[in-house]
């Protein structure tokens, strides 16, 4: 069974930064994508950030958190990592990670996964 464990998430100040960590259990497929995505009450979860793994790497980023957040990741840790830097009170939400058996453009949708962290919280004072 995979398994996706988030940690990172806490208090910071407007224009602060925090770093999400997602540790991956093993998996096996040949096509995935590994995603970002958070949810605030009462509205559906949202596409942060992918990276896709399809005949190649590529990176995706909502436009809301371009230039301001990275997803990269650690293959020997078996981690995927989210640096938030210029952080905004709209930025406040349970951040997940999510892992998905497809690649290409639309890793950023949150349909795309079948599997998912337990999430983490980040909070954005003003």
């Amino acid at each position: 069974e995979v398994q996706l464990v988030e940690s990172g998430g806490g208090l910071v100040q407007t224009g602060g930064s925090l770093r999400l960590s997602c540790v991956i259990s093993r998996f096996t497929f040949d096509d995935y994508s590994i995603g970002w995505f958070r949810q605030v009450p009462g509205s559906g979860r949202e596409g942060v950030s992918c990276i896709s793994e399809s005949g190649g790497t590529t990176y995706h980023y909502a436009d809301s958190v371009k230039d301001r957040f990275t997803i990269s990741s650690d293959n020997a840790k078996n981690t995927v990592y989210l640096q938030m830097n210029d952080l905004k009170p709209g930025d406040t939400a349970v951040y997940y990670c999510g892992l998905s058996r497809f690649g290409g453009p639309k890793c950023i949708m949150p349909y795309m996964y079948d599997y998912w962290g337990q999430g983490t919280q980040g909070t954005v004072s003003p």
